[in-house]
Formats: C-alpha cells, sequence, structure tokens
C-alpha cells in the first residue's frame, strides 16, 4: 500500500513540473496583453507640484553709461619662450628614445585596447511608443521571453534579450532585441512584422521604430 502510494505521489510531481514548463515556455505565443504605464515616481512628483521658483531681481541698469578701461597688454618674455620650447624638445626626444628601446610585443601590449567586460542581463524591457496621429504616448514595460504587450490595440511588442552597456564602455546605455507585430484596425486582416532587431536608447532616432503612424524606441533596461 505505502509503495503504491509512493509511485502515485511520484507520477504527480513529474506531470506537474511537466505542465508547469509548457505553460511557461508559451508564454510568448499567448495572446498579447495591454500595455499600462509604467511607474515614473520623479516625474510624477514634479508634475504635482507646480510651482516654480521665482527669477531673482537684478539690479537696474545705471543712467550714465560706465567708461571701461582695458588692461595694459602683457609681454612674455622671449627668454621664457625659448626655454619652453627647449623643454618640450627634450620630452619629445626622450619620448622617442623609450619607442626605439621598447620592443614590438611590448609596445602591442601597451597600445591594446582595455579587454571588453560582458554586458548584464535584464530581465525587463522598458519601451516608450507614440501614435502621431492622436499624439498618444506610453512608456511600458515588456518582460523579456515573457506574453507579449499591445499598445494602442495595434502594436505588439515581445522582448527577446534587454542588456546594458559595461562599466568599461564610453557610452552608457541600454540595448534590448524587440519585435513589433502590426495588428490592423481592419477586420479580417492579418498581422504583420514591421520591425525586429536591436534598439539603443542612446541612438533612438536611428535604431527605433520608424513607422509612418507609430514611433517606438527602448528607454531603458530593468532588472
Amino acid at each position: 500500500m505505502n509503495r503504491a502510494r509512493i509511485l502515485l505521489i511520484g507520477t504527480a510531481v513529474v506531470g506537474l513540473a511537466v505542465s508547469g514548463g509548457v505553460v511557461a515556455g508559451g508564454w510568448q505565443n499567448a495572446p498579447a496583453q495591454d500595455a499600462t504605464p509604467a511607474a515614473d515616481p520623479v516625474g510624477d512628483a514634479l508634475r504635482a507640484d507646480p510651482t516654480q521658483e521665482a527669477a531673482p531681481a537684478a539690479d537696474p541698469a545705471p543712467a550714465v553709461p560706465i567708461a571701461i578701461t582695458p588692461p595694459p597688454p602683457v609681454e612674455i618674455a622671449t627668454a621664457a619662450l625659448e626655454e619652453d620650447k627647449g623643454g618640450d624638445q627634450a620630452e619629445d626626444e626622450d619620448a622617442e628614445d623609450k619607442d626605439e628601446g621598447e620592443s614590438d610585443e611590448d609596445k602591442a601590449k601597451r597600445l591594446a585596447a582595455d579587454t571588453p567586460v560582458p554586458r548584464q542581463r535584464r530581465r525587463i524591457a522598458i519601451i516608450e511608443a507614440i501614435d502621431k496621429i492622436t499624439a498618444e504616448s506610453m512608456r511600458f514595460e515588456v518582460e523579456v521571453g515573457g506574453r507579449p504587450v499591445r499598445f494602442n490595440q495595434s502594436l505588439i511588442f515581445t522582448a527577446r534579450a534587454c542588456e546594458v552597456s559595461a562599466e568599461n564602455e564610453l557610452v552608457s546605455d541600454a540595448i534590448a532585441y524587440i519585435d513589433v507585430t502590426l495588428q490592423p484596425k481592419a477586420a479580417g486582416a492579418a498581422p504583420r512584422q514591421i520591425f525586429r532587431g536591436w534598439m539603443f536608447s542612446s541612438t533612438p532616432a536611428l535604431s527605433g521604430l520608424q513607422h509612418p503612424i507609430y514611433d517606438a524606441w527602448v528607454v531603458g533596461c530593468k532588472a
């Protein structure tokens, strides 16, 4: 009796685990959910406080113009210029001597770029989209590998990856791989893909979605 019960419990556990994996893997094929505005506490606080700082009072203009005397020209000693020039030449000669005594391998190591650091992956991509006809815009979140998000009943966003730039990169950036599908509002019209690729928050005009009606770009990545 105990052995049969143990086998029954083990079969139930395996069945639940398999069904959970199937549900998690099918999120991207599920119907898209409507986009909701992303939280922006700083912007809400600024919009809720209409007070503005008053401009400081300035001194009144003088009734009579004030004459300004320019300072006398500064004379630069020729000897000082010659000394500086000689010092620069000596520094150049020392640098040349250092290059001549350095091996090609050491020079290549010295001039080589820093080793790139892997970028950090994030779980959520923050997207901003705008309808250029109605001027409706919204900033919303799309989970990487999660359920698609629909904007304005027409654009469907799916995030495949989202990462931020490494510490040693010159530009601080957020990069996301996004699929965008357009669902026409006409009855019976089939959806079509209008964008697939990487979006960079540092260059929204070059890497974002550009459409006759809609524009969309990535704003950032969120853990």
